[in-house]
């Protein structure tokens, strides 16, 4: 049987530029973290906090971790259907609108052009662009699985699916607003409802965005790294369905103690609550496909990777229905906690699994094996370091907000002012700005390693290539 061609210079494409943008996460992130210990880094108007913080977020969500799902559908949707893609000219668009994209998306914000929706603050115009890169992507995947040349449907191209399909539903409800001007816009909701919507939409694009594509990835190429297969393929199908629907129910838990119903309160507080067993159940399927082969932990620098990734998010999918919980959301929320648990995700589960697919590619990629074992090694523990110090600061300094802000007086009377509070942070901020920089030299040390197999890597057997 013919082998098929499949394209290897997009993927490889997508993973440049998609390193590129998030470099430029990490470094506003730095930048800002910075800015909360001097705020006379702060360089109005286009340098404060208040831009730069969802420049950060938009950069790391849709520069950093969509373009590299960008790359990794590619590479996966060809070799598990046994096909190349649908489309290389479509693929190809797609790169140049996804730069451009990202470029217009980073301008309007520093401008100041915003609909003040957390994760959701590009305006109307930046919106279609959205609308249109996430369009012709999904065609091209969606097209090359129905004409795929494998029957059997593995479980990572149902995680991909769904987010194709979660995603493009999530962002056209949420996008409905009536234009003013050219970079302004009013939402077509209003007051709890308007609210109620954001925060379905907010959650779940954790849940199509940075739960279902890793998820993909980390079923992929965790039997590719240890060259055994997943322990279940029925569980993995299982945890999906169940992940999908008990998901779009959990959204509101974010509005506890609002103006929202009680019931819808107490609905998504239950959902939350149960959506641990189908998140628990991917964990268990990754740890128990190491049955016999945990010393592949030690030996071999991609299942370290991928298992710490899972490991995290287990942990993450234990702390965040622990947050949805009325009485513990009521301590916690609006505390520096909050940014603990999200980055224990970003930087812990989601980064971490694309550390170890794009390490996987790089001889793929490039034709030459990994330029260092040691300098990947080096990698993993700078980056484990810095996520865990940012991660177990934030939830101690979020703890010590929420008991100041609590702490009332025989005379009924608040214990600590406000600025008392945000004065005990300061000594948090500085450690959470360290932080950043260690996990940045661990990008760094990534970045240079991948270079220098592109460079100076030895030729790989055509075999591997």
């Amino acid at each position: 049987m013919d082998k098929p061609t499949y394209n290897t210079a997009i993927v490889r494409s997508f993973i440049h530029w998609s390193l590129l943008w998030g470099v430029v996460a990490i470094l506003v992130g730095i930048l800002i973290s910075f800015q909360l210990v001097n705020p006379n880094l702060n360089l109005p108007p286009y340098f404060t906090y208040g831009r730069l913080r969802p420049l950060h977020t938009n950069a790391g969500i849709f520069g950093w971790a969509i373009g590299s799902f960008f790359a990794l559908y590619f590479y996966m949707v060809q070799r598990l259907c046994r096909r190349p893609l649908w489309s290389d000219g479509l693929a190809r668009f797609q790169l140049y609108l996804f730069n451009f994209t990202i470029i217009v998306a980073a301008v309007t914000l520093l401008m100041g052009f915003t609909q003040s929706k957390e994760y959701h603050e590009l305006e109307w115009p930046v919106d279609i662009l959205v609308v249109v890169l996430w369009v012709i992507f999904s065609i091209n995947i969606l097209m090359t699985i129905f004409k795929r040349k494998e029957q059997q449907m593995y479980v990572s191209l149902w995680f991909m699916g769904a987010s194709l399909i979660g995603v493009a539903i999530l962002y056209l409800v949420n996008s409905a607003a009536i234009p003013v001007s050219l970079f302004k816009s009013y939402s077509a909701y209003a007051g709890a409802n308007d609210a109620n919507v954001q925060w379905w939409y907010g959650h779940n694009a954790v849940a199509m965005v940075l739960t279902l594509p890793p998820l993909a990835i980390f079923y992929y190429f965790l039997p590719k790294s240890t060259g055994v297969a997943i322990y279940s393929h029925r569980l993995s199908i299982v945890a999906f369905w169940s992940l999908v629907f008990m998901y779009l129910w959990t959204g509101a838990h974010h509005l506890l103690w609002t103006p929202i119903p009680d019931w819808v309160q107490t609905l998504a507080m239950a959902f939350s609550i149960m959506l641990i067993a189908p998140s628990w159940g991917s964990v268990i399927n990754g740890y128990l496909s190491m049955n016999g082969q945990w010393h592949q932990m030690r030996e071999n620098y991609l299942v370290k990777f991928l298992i710490l990734g899972i490991t995290f998010y287990g942990l993450q999918t234990l702390q965040g229905p622990l947050q949805a919980v009325r009485s513990f959301s009521a301590f916690i929320h609006y505390t520096e906690w909050v940014p603990g648990h999200v980055h224990m995700g970003a930087l812990g589960w989601v980064s971490l699994v694309l550390f170890a697919a794009f390490y996987y590619l790089a001889p793929r990629i490039y034709g030459r094996e990994l330029y260092s074992i040691p300098l990947a090694n080096l990698h993993f523990w700078l980056v484990l370091l810095g996520q865990l110090i940012y991660s177990v600061s934030m939830w101690i300094a979020g703890v010590q907000q929420a008991g100041m802000w609590h702490a009332i007086g025989t005379d009924g009377s608040l214990t600590y002012s406000f600025m008392e509070s945000l004065v005990a942070m300061y000594p948090y901020y500085w450690v959470r700005a360290l932080s950043g920089v260690i996990y940045i030299a661990g990008v760094a040390v990534f970045i240079y390693n991948l270079a220098m197999t592109a460079r100076r890597g030895k030729p790989l057997a055509p075999a591997v290539a």
